[in-house]
């Protein structure tokens, strides 16, 4: 009565707030983003940026677009800003997030506006200083000029080059999406309703192996987990790719990362299961679901959560394992050493928990079964050479109608 009137509704509210309170907090913080250039406009917008949003973004310095791609694409930075007196150019990779992509976007688009109205404020400056010269220097101009026709030309000249001047004021914006995703999950929706079952298949795994009564001996029951999850994984990926598309590329790779994910939830759920009997389910659940889950940044990106959230995220299965996916799938296995060392960390601890696991809460095979503790032996009967097992209970009983016989 008391868990279900306090001890649930407790759970339900943090589990929720585990998942509510990221998303509402998401906010750039420490972006790693390229700049293109060392020139005045390159500065200008960083020292804007910086005041305008303090701490959310890491700036690198690149001296060309093609540096500033090959960044992208090795996982330095999310996409870069070429900024030019008369263009901004936004390289991004929506691949890698496409929210933080469609950020960049937005950001290349403010700093043109703001620098097309800065320039439209020093012509205006310019033009009203041109208006109050003395009239000396008009009457000098005046004196200068020739004929009528000459005069004509003139004039004609200054209204092209006026009309130039306006045109010159408007800063074009250019988006290149230097990484895209899949083109049949532009959002990269698919992408992250993916990632994230992977988690709760991963604990079903975990939980079957370590229940099930037929598997007694721990290298069957690390057997089926192998088995389990990478053909859970093919699975997956058939759905992903197969039908929906959203992982079109390095497909083994791609399939192998998939099993090591479930791997690492399923062993390291079997595993606490075999030291903690059914309680270990409800850790497990709690752990990787309402924190792994929740903070693995997969829907926008790790940088875009609260501080300290984002690195607990990626210490998990579920955070490293979303990361590493994208690394493989879409940028060729750059950057995902420390991701994949996080999820082989986890399944070793797993497995390791799985075979271990009798000796350490004392269920050996040295202990005696039901049926053979039950038993005791008789004396040899006379010719036979062997003793007799006998149930206990059966000796009981005798040893009973012997005394009624008596009585």
């Amino acid at each position: 009565m008391v868990i279900a009137a306090v001890a649930l509704p407790i759970v339900i509210t943090l589990a929720v707030m585990a998942f509510a309170w990221p998303a509402g907090r998401i906010s750039p913080r420490d972006v790693p983003v390229g700049i293109v250039g060392t020139g005045p406009a390159s500065q200008h917008a960083v020292e804007g940026l910086t005041r305008a949003k303090p701490g959310a973004f890491d700036f690198h310095l690149y001296a060309d677009q093609q540096a500033a791609r090959s960044a992208i694409r090795n996982r330095d930075v999310y996409g870069a800003l070429a900024i030019s007196g008369h263009s901004i150019t936004v390289l991004k990779a929506t691949a890698a997030s496409p929210s933080v992509a469609q950020l960049l976007t937005d950001v290349g688009q403010h700093l043109a506006d703001k620098t097309t109205q800065q320039i439209a404020e020093q012509a205006a400056r310019q033009k009203a200083a041109g208006a109050h010269a003395p009239a000396k220097a008009h009457k000098q101009a005046a004196a200068q000029r020739g004929a009528a026709q000459q005069k004509a030309a003139q004039q004609g000249a200054a209204r092209q080059g006026g009309a130039g001047a306006d045109s010159s004021v408007k800063i074009l914006v250019k988006a290149v999406d230097v990484v895209p995703v899949a083109a049949e999950d532009p959002r990269g929706v698919v992408f992250s309703s993916t990632v994230f079952p992977l988690t709760i298949c991963g604990i079903l795994i975990g939980a079957f192996v370590a229940m099930a009564r037929g598997l007694a001996r721990p290298r069957h029951r690390v057997l089926t987990l192998l088995v389990a999850c990478a053909v859970a994984a093919l699975g997956v990926y058939l759905v992903a790719q197969g039908f929906l598309g959203a992982l079109p590329h390095n497909h083994v790779a791609t399939w192998g990362i998939l099993s090591l994910d479930l791997l690492s939830v399923g062993a390291t759920a079997a595993g606490v299961i075999r030291l903690l009997g059914p309680a270990g389910l409800g850790l497990s659940a709690a752990v990787m679901v309402f924190v792994g889950n929740a903070f693995s940044g997969a829907t926008s990106a790790p940088e875009m959560l609260p501080k300290g959230v984002d690195h607990i995220g990626q210490w998990l299965p579920p955070g490293a394992g979303a990361s590493l996916l994208r690394d493989t799938t879409y940028f060729d296995g750059n950057s995902a050493a420390g991701h994949l060392a996080v999820l082989a960390l986890w399944s070793v601890c797993g497995l390791t928990a799985v075979m271990c696991g009798h000796w350490v809460t004392g269920k050996g095979r040295g202990t005696k079964t039901g049926a053979t503790a039950s038993k005791e032996l008789l004396p040899a009967v006379p010719g036979s050479g062997e003793a007799l097992s006998v149930p206990r209970h059966a000796h009981a009983h005798a040893h009973a109608r012997r005394h009624d016989g008596d009585g």
